[in-house]
């Protein structure tokens, strides 16, 4: 079967050759069923996610022992199942989420693992879903306990992360105020409905949202949902009322933040670090129920998928491109050659 095999740590944006860090296997073989609770699928599409991108540079948590093939989460149609498989039979289609190896047109996890994808859902968008919705689903619903009426401010917003925290924060009822940058990503975010955008390409971001809190007579945000960190973390943090709640989601901005212990604590801030893919370890069942509500919304169209960037697998490193450049407004998928689904590409 195709997949895409990391050999060495490397930029994986180069061109795919025989000396590239990925590269583009014919013959990577295809996996075996493992256990008896075992479902191989045969992958629609999968993401291609900030993470995956800083795995392959060597800059990610988890470091998988070379060589391997990189991807996260991902959907597909169920080809095979073991005998003890109760959940699922062949040709259900599926979502999930695993630690490597989405970057393929097969691939076997647990059946407990496995998600059915409800009727009408389509199955790009389910691959879209789980981590960029889980992890907004679980910082905002589950950590951050977000109610109606509170002021969220959203950072890097026409991301993946960010485009899923700002209609997660609509659906709990909050004002959501969203920081993005160019022309595009704010009308996207506007026709989004969200109550507030501002364009940190033009704008000064404290001053604008500091004008827009006076103007709607509120007192401060309540809970910053943060992927980006540096300056723009420090610069948010004077956005901040007493008892808001801090959401550490990553550092698209190659910069850690520093926060000081003793203003959150004259504050009452609580900072929430929030690590998604660590609640399969720890805490599965969390994690279980907060994709089924997602799909559950999904089926009933209370969330969309914005989709910027669809790649075949022989075009990952132009899907990796569109991370590093900051070109993606949404999600950037890698769709499999042998589905039928018509591209959109960029």
């Amino acid at each position: 079967m195709e997949a895409l095999l990391c050999r060495e740590i490397g930029d994986p944006t180069v061109p795919l050759s025989s000396s590239s860090p990925i590269v583009l296997s014919h013959s990577h073989p295809v996996p075996e069923l493992n256990s008896p609770t075992s479902v191989r699928v045969r992958v629609w599409a999968t993401s291609v996610n900030f993470a995956n991108y800083l795995q392959l540079l060597g800059q990610y948590q988890e470091k998988p022992s070379l060589p391997f093939v990189p991807g996260s989460d991902y959907s597909g149609v169920v080809e095979s199942v073991g005998e003890r498989v109760s959940r699922f039979r062949i040709g259900d289609k599926v979502c999930s989420l695993a630690a490597y190896g989405s970057f393929a047109e097969m691939i076997v996890a647990d059946e407990k693992d496995l998600f059915l994808v409800p009727n009408g859902c389509d199955l790009v968008a389910a691959a879209a879903l789980p981590v960029a919705f889980g992890t907004s689903h679980m910082a905002l619903v589950h950590r951050a306990q977000l109610k109606a009426g509170q002021v969220l401010l959203v950072l890097g917003a026409a991301g993946g992360v960010g485009l899923s925290a700002v209609q997660i924060g609509k659906i709990c009822g909050a004002i959501v105020i969203a920081v993005a940058r160019g022309n595009e990503k704010v009308e996207l975010l506007q026709s989004m409905g969200v109550d507030h955008v501002v364009d940190s390409n033009t704008e000064n971001v404290i001053e604008n949202v500091k004008q827009f809190l006076k103007n709607r007579r509120l007192t401060g945000v309540d809970v910053l949902y943060d992927p980006v960190g540096g300056k723009a973390m420090k610069d948010s943090m004077k956005l901040l009322k007493w008892g808001a709640k801090i959401l550490v989601i990553g550092f698209a901005s190659g910069e850690v933040p520093v926060i000081p212990a003793n203003i959150a604590l004259v504050k009452n801030w609580t900072i929430h670090g929030l690590y998604w893919g660590s609640y399969k370890i720890h805490d599965p069942r969390v994690l279980e129920d907060s994709l089924k509500e997602l799909l559950s919304w999904l089926s009933k169209g209370l969330i969309t998928i914005h989709i910027s960037h669809s790649y075949r697998l022989s075009e990952a490193n132009l899907a990796f491109a569109a991370i590093k450049d900051r070109k993606a407004i949404g999600k950037v998928m890698v769709v499999m050659e042998t589905n039928t689904q018509p591209m959109s590409k960029f």
